[in-house]
This record gives structure tokens, C-alpha cells and sequence, in this order.
């Protein structure tokens, strides 16, 4: 099973699972019902979110704990720049 089959196969698994709750096969309580269940997307949505801005806001923070990565995109900087000065543009 690749990596996409398996992708689908869980988020058609949960999507079953939710309007399977949604339209209240399994049964729960009724304020579960009427007050969670409906708002549960966007909490989901909402909650990958504030993740992943969570990781990026770390990996920012902790960027100068990858020395190897600091000086290759050091590197890089010093060669765009000497790109640049041969094609005459002013970089400093």
C-alpha cells in the first residue's frame, strides 16, 4: 500500500466515522450531539493549524542549532552575491 492509498484510506475512515456521528447512527449524548459534533471540522481545522504554526515558529526559533544548515545557507548567500557583482548588480 503506498503512502497516498493509505492517506485516503484513513481520511475516508474518519469521514465515515464523522457522519456516522454527524447523522446519528452511533448513538451519544444529545448535548455531545447538538453542541460538539457540529463545530468539530473547524476545531480540527483550527487546532492543524495553530500545529503547524507551532513547528514553524520552532524551527525559526531553534534555526541556529543546525550549524551545518547555517553555513550552507551562509554559502549560498556569498555565491548569489557573487552572482550578482558579475552581473553588475549592487548588492551591499
Amino acid at each position: 500500500m503506498t503512502r497516498a492509498q493509505q492517506t485516503v484510506s484513513i481520511g475516508l475512515l474518519v469521514t465515515s466515522l464523522y457522519l456516522a456521528l454527524y447523522f446519528n447512527l452511533i448513538p451519544i449524548p444529545a448535548t455531545i450531539q447538538t453542541e460538539i459534533v457540529p463545530v468539530l471540522p473547524f476545531w480540527i481545522l483550527v487546532s492543524f493549524g495553530a500545529y503547524l504554526l507551532f513547528k514553524l515558529g520552532w524551527g525559526v526559533l531553534t534555526f541556529n542549532d543546525v550549524p551545518e544548515a547555517h553555513k550552507e545557507l551562509m554559502f549560498e548567500i556569498d555565491e548569489a552575491k557573487k552572482d550578482l557583482r558579475t552581473l553588475g548588480v549592487d548588492v551591499d
